[in-house]
């Protein structure tokens, strides 16, 4: 069995509590067989070299291998896709259904690393954190600047767009703030112990805050553009720890320089790893809490998802059914929370 896998480069391999590094491989090399194959490789350039003969492809939703349908159509002897972690938008599902290749995440991973860290972008940017630490290190004590857009957390409206489990873990971390919370979720439109269910629209108009906690589909990709921008408040703060293409970046670029909202947090891009002259590099630097994508990479996650894939390896291996909760496509298609309108 030959396996590629895109792991991040560590050339002193300094840090070996990094299991998605390429030095620890999430510890393939010695769980794997020694008549399996395992390539690591550096780039999504580097995958093409692989396509004729690789059975299964492993990558993050950190530093994705992007397995698009003309990768696919050129590896015969592909059947399954990990995803080392949560999200697999990576992956053309829908070639990847066609050709009866399986699609498997860890689900469960890193979902409380992501939920903090959602709420970390929160109180950063409400606090006006940025622009404090800002002054910190450059010899500055303008406290009127500084206190023009701190604000209290409490009693603020949280706006919650997708009401998974990482956006419920969201709302339950939030409730001691004093917030008042409100979801939207076509699939969760009943009001839960943490938050009321609204609609798209009142969500958007009447949140201070909103946290973008939904998968990248065609019916997101792009949806928070000018126009959702314009019906925000301008003093709102945008959260995405969810998919960077979920938001249009043109569009958020501008909105933060006009004053049309007031800041932009999280650790998501497209692509990613984003280039160095990505457009939200640039941002207006004290309103926005802008990271590369490791809110779900912490230590605790990584060893939750190198657990997990050595469990769906196990279960490819023996010939066994994955548990349906890491199934995003299997025998029966698309799952539900993937698929694409």
């Amino acid at each position: 069995m030959k396996i590629v896998a895109l792991f991040t480069k560590d050339e002193n391999s300094q840090y070996d509590n990094q299991l998605l590094s390429e030095a620890n491989a999430l510890g393939l090399k010695d769980f794997l067989d020694e008549d399996d194959e395992l390539v690591t490789v550096e780039s999504n350039e580097e995958l093409d070299d692989h396509l004729e003969d690789v059975e299964v492809i492993i990558s993050s939703p950190f530093l994705p291998l992007y397995v698009t349908r003309e990768r696919i159509e050129k590896a015969p002897k592909l059947k399954l896709s990990i995803t080392a972690g949560v999200g697999s938008d990576h992956v053309d599902l829908k070639a990847a259904d066609e050709h009866d290749i399986a699609v498997v995440e860890v689900t469960g991973s890193n979902q409380v690393s992501t939920a903090e860290h959602a709420v970390l972008n929160i109180t950063v940017l409400v606090r006006n954190f940025q622009e404090g630490n800002r002054q910190a290190r450059e010899g500055e004590w303008d406290l009127s600047k500084l206190g023009n857009r701190a604000q209290d957390l409490e009693g603020k409206k949280v706006g919650i767009m997708g009401y998974g489990l990482i956006g419920q873990m969201v709302a339950e971390r939030l409730a001691p703030f004093g917030v008042e919370i409100q979801h939207y979720d076509p699939a969760k439109d009943e009001d839960s112990e943490y938050s009321k269910a609204v609609s798209f629209d009142e969500l958007i108009e009447s949140s201070d805050i909103i946290s973008i906690h939904t998968p990248l589909t065609e019916s997101t990709e792009g949806l928070f553009d000018k126009e959702i921008f314009q019906k925000m408040k301008n003093s709102a703060h945008l959260v995405n720890v969810s998919r960077g293409a979920i938001v249009n970046t043109e569009d958020l670029k501008e909105a933060l320089e006009n004053d049309v909202i007031a800041g932009y947090g999280g650790d998501v891009w497209y692509p990613q790893p984003a280039p160095s002259d990505h457009p939200w590099r640039s941002l207006p630097e004290t309103r926005n809490s802008m990271t590369p994508h490791y809110g779900g990479m912490t230590i605790d996650a990584q060893k939750r998802i190198q657990d997990g894939v050595h469990e769906l390896l196990t279960n490819y291996k023996n010939g066994e059914e994955f548990d349906p909760k890491h199934v995003i496509v299997g025998p029966e298609g698309l799952s539900d929370s993937y698929t694409v309108e």
